[in-house]
């Protein structure tokens, strides 16, 4: 049974933060963290849909909210404003 009126909260397992700034002349980058941990660096989406499936998580919508987290910008977000 559900509950009307109630927004749904997703939890997914992949989390994408916000834009970090390259060092030494590298590209900015965004951390990831599947089930809260740090698994590394994304420079890209294909990043993110590589180290996902890297570990098992299948990603087939990165809109969806169930599927990835988006932290500080969307899935267009790879430079610091």
């Amino acid at each position: 049974m559900t509950e009307q009126g109630v927004p749904h909260i997703a939890h997914p397992r992949v989390q994408v933060l916000g834009v970090c700034p390259g060092r030494h002349g590298e590209p900015p980058f965004r951390i990831m963290e599947i089930d809260g941990e740090v698994i590394g660096a994304a420079r890209t989406v294909t990043d993110v849909l590589e180290a996902a499936a890297s570990h098992g998580i299948p990603i087939h919508d990165l809109d969806d909210p169930d599927a990835v987290r988006w932290v500080g910008g969307g899935k267009y977000t790879w430079t610091l404003h």
